[in-house]
């Protein structure tokens, strides 16, 4: 049980502002804790000058500040889904030379007192980051910045859906969710906020990492226009903010999904290949459109139905002439190998007779003016109330009117306009919001606008589908959001420079916990070339979400619009990210469990090489712990990448190049440099045209010979439903032991039995085929610069030696 123990308390003082002048936390005055078993602290509150600190170790390895000038509120986070766990204490509390000392295991907090000022070391007392001596914590007003020294050599990476470079120092962002159709390629804010970050100093020797939990409208500056701080601040609410002091960037992230929540693992189907057009309509055009697909051999899973599938863009309805039969229709495309993804926009149309109108006014369901107006803007539809979100109550009746689609067979739904999107781009501030009963207004509320819409969406078809994963993509988002959707990174621009940028976003992205993320390849807005849309689509077969998208007065996107070269080229990159699918699936386990990205910058891995930072080489990524991808621009016939340490085969054709070197390599259209790190072990198998289609029997096992120790998690399960929560699935490790010549796959744990019954070992870089497996000997066959042997896939340990 905890009881309070006072070392020394007085109350906090409070200073009443006139104007704006700034005033920070001042001189420290009383100091008291909360004890668990008579010698954990679990809690820390201290009174100063101006304002009222809590601190509460969250972990070993994550503290959360609070600080206001006058009282603490409840703490609701729409985000935080972690409670302080068992290892949440200090373990130890003490005042020395001056200044009160806070222990954890990992992590050492040093209070200073004249002024009240932090500072986060490591347990080596390797400094991590402090507060800025004379500012620390500052109140403009209701603005409040945290201000902290700019270390010398410090390096920013994260905030998720941000243009500019991969370290972020010297610039500034705002985060606050736009609507920025077409927008430039350094436009910011975009359309989602994810005020986290990570910092890395010392030769990024010491890192450490912050999420500041306010969703009011919030500005990071990294040593934008000064030398001496950077700093993060909202226009209002509280300074509350979680220290992560990981020893690894991979850490980090892994501690910030812990308290932001993991994703759920998605249907299997989403993985694949998706086509989408603003719109593909009346319902003979989508049935055409799947019928081309199988046709040509191209592969794909999902075609999308845009605003048009809709009675008058009124969301819940179909079109009455255009879509008569949408059951039949999607029972017709499931044949051909397709699921449908549908989309669904916030905006409700005024309109008498409308049953989600006449709703959502019954059950009194919409944001409203402070005089108790329901709030009316204009959007596709016209006229429209905005439900809100915020309301339980809301939520429960959005869940409620997708039986509307699932009904039909649709299990995959399209959340967009919900930053929110209004016509005009000025949603008023004073609208309120319910806010799970604390009722605020739209300064708070507008920020996790489209994250509640998209749970809601989530939560509500995932009922309704009898036990089937729902898909739930979304354009607006904030930390958070990764437990219930994908995200992708809105309208963007059909240009080499946006192809690149847009690798970023997803890299950081991925850094900020959300690791089912995509762009719209070939771009949404202009015409792409089909250089462009051959190169973009080599990198987006390399990303988690892929997903080609164009609007309705560019020209024609779909893979065979450029001609038999491109055909035959975009073909075999959509039959690649079909084979690399056991590959994929199998991180995306990795997300689900650790809240890693699947797709990934060099810096998340590789972060102490100063190289990884360098702009010529930002936009490479790495896909899983394997496969790195070196973007290139569509005209570009050659490429300079750097490869880190170890050795790495160019994927096509066998190379072999050292790593910490830079390299200049062929880049034609036919082949975007990829490469495949040392000792990788890659579980591929046999291109098909949809994953509803029967697979092979067979999964492949590509070796690759190095000198590096690595394992690989293998995971399986019916990539439908939520059956693996209850043990329902196949998963075994596969470790590399170079300096024993072995490879050993463990014996497999759940009670999923695997769709592959043989498996196929291809040996890259040995020089020769003799083998032993379970101790019998077996001569692979040489095919090309290879060496390959079929061999069963057993459930028990599975001992390979070279």
């Amino acid at each position: 049980m905890k009881k309070s123990i006072v070392l020394s308390y007085m109350i906090a003082g409070v200073s009443f502002l006139f104007g704006q002048l700034p005033v920070s936390i001042g001189n420290f005055k009383g100091i008291s804790s909360e004890v668990m078993n008579e010698q954990y602290i679990t809690k820390v509150n201290i009174a100063a000058e101006n304002a009222g600190i809590e601190i509460i170790p969250f972990s070993q390895t994550v503290i959360k500040v609070r600080a206001v000038q006058q009282q603490f509120t409840d703490g609701f986070s729409y985000s935080v889904i972690q409670t302080q766990g068992k290892e949440g204490y200090f373990t130890q509390m003490k005042e020395i030379n001056g200044e009160w000392v806070l222990r954890t295991d990992s992590l050492i907090l040093k209070i200073s007192k004249n002024p009240v000022r932090l500072r986060f070391y490591n347990h080596k007392e390797e400094l991590l980051n402090e507060d800025e001596p004379a500012f620390g914590v500052n109140w403009m007003g209701t603005q409040v910045t945290c201000y902290k020294t700019l270390q010398p050599d410090e390096k920013f990476i994260g905030l998720g859906e941000k243009t500019g470079n991969l370290d972020r120092r010297g610039n500034a962002f705002e985060n606050w969710n736009t609507d920025d159709y077409g927008y430039e390629a350094n436009a910011d804010p975009l359309y989602v906020s994810t005020p986290f970050y990570i910092g890395l100093h010392h030769q990024q020797k010491n890192v450490y990492g912050i999420f500041f939990d306010n969703t009011y409208k919030t500005v990071f500056n990294f040593g934008a226009s000064n030398d001496r701080f950077s700093s993060f601040s909202a226009v209002d609410g509280e300074m509350t903010y979680y220290f992560f002091g990981g020893s690894s960037v991979e850490k980090i992230i892994s501690e910030y999904s812990d308290l932001t929540g993991k994703m759920e693992m998605p249907p299997l189907w989403s993985l694949g290949f998706q086509q989408c057009r603003w719109s593909y309509f009346p319902d003979k055009e989508v049935k055409t459109l799947a019928q081309t697909f199988r046709d040509k051999q191209f592969g794909g899973d999902v075609i999308y139905w845009d605003i048009n599938y809709m009675d008058a863009c009124k969301i819940f309805t179909y079109h009455p002439k255009d879509f008569t039969n949408p059951k039949s229709l999607i029972e017709d495309l499931k044949k051909l190998g397709f699921h449908v993804v549908v989309i669904v926009d916030p905006g409700i149309k005024v309109e008498k007779g409308y049953f989600a109108y006449e709703e959502g006014l019954a059950k009194d369901l919409f944001v409203k003016y402070p005089d108790g107006k329901n709030y009316t803007g204009q959007v596709w539809p016209g006229w429209c109330h905005f439900p809100d979100f915020t309301q339980k109550t809301t939520r429960e009746w959005w869940g409620n009117c997708f039986e509307k689609y699932t009904d039909s067979g649709i299990e995959g739904f399209w959340n967009d306009m919900n930053e929110p999107a209004t016509w005009g781009q000025n949603f008023p501030d004073l609208v309120q919001f319910d806010w799970d009963g604390r009722k605020t207004t739209h300064r708070q509320a507008h920020n996790v606008y489209g994250f509640q819409m998209a749970r809601s969406t989530y939560e509500g078809s995932k009922k309704r589908l009898n036990g089937k994963r729902p898909f739930s993509l979304t354009r607006a988002a904030f930390s958070g959001i990764q437990r219930y959707s994908a995200v992708w990174t809105g309208d963007n621009v059909a240009s080499d420079e946006h192809m690149l940028s847009g690798v970023r976003l997803l890299n950081s992205m991925g850094v900020t916990g959300i690791p089912f993320v995509g762009c719209d390849v070939g771009g949404f807005s202009g015409n792409c070339t089909p250089e462009l849309y051959t190169r973009w689509m080599s990198i987006g077969a390399y990303t988690p979400f892929f997903r080609a998208h164009s609007q309705w007065n560019s020209t024609d996107h779909e893979p065979w619009a450029w001609g038999e070269d491109t055909e035959s080229r975009v073909r075999n990159v959509i039959a690649q990210r079909y084979r690399i699918l056991p590959y994929l699936y199998s991180h995306f386990y990795i997300a689900h469990t650790q809240g890693l990205p699947v797709m990934r910058p060099l810096a998340m891995e590789y972060y102490k090489d100063e190289k990884v930072f360098y702009y010529q080489y930002e936009n490479q990524f790495m896909l899983g712990r394997n496969f790195l991808i070196c973007p290139t621009e569509s005209q570009q016939k050659y490429q300079k990448v750097y490869l880190p340490e170890g050795k790495w085969y160019r994927l096509r054709t066998e190379e072999l190049l050292e790593g910490k070197k830079e390299h200049i390599v062929e880049a034609p259209l036919w082949d975007l440099p990829v490469f495949v790190k040392e000792s990788s072990l890659i579980p591929q198998q046999k291109a098909v045209l949809s994953t509803m289609f029967p697979v092979s029997d067979t999964l492949e096992l590509h070796i690759y010979k190095g000198n590096l120790s690595n394992t690989f998690v293998y995971y399986e399960d019916d990539g439908s439903t939520f059956d693996y929560t209850s043990g329902k699935y196949f998963k075994r490790t596969f470790t590399y032991l170079p300096e024993k010549n072995a490879v050993i796959l463990s014996a497999k744990t759940g009670t999923y039995s695997s769709k592959y019954k043989k498996l196929q070992l291809v040996l890259h870089g040995f020089e020769s085929g003799k083998i032993t497996v379970n101790q019998t000997e077996i001569q692979a066959k040489k095919e090309n610069l290879n060496y390959s042997a079929i061999i069963p896939f057993s459930e028990g340990e599975i001992k390979i030696t070279f």
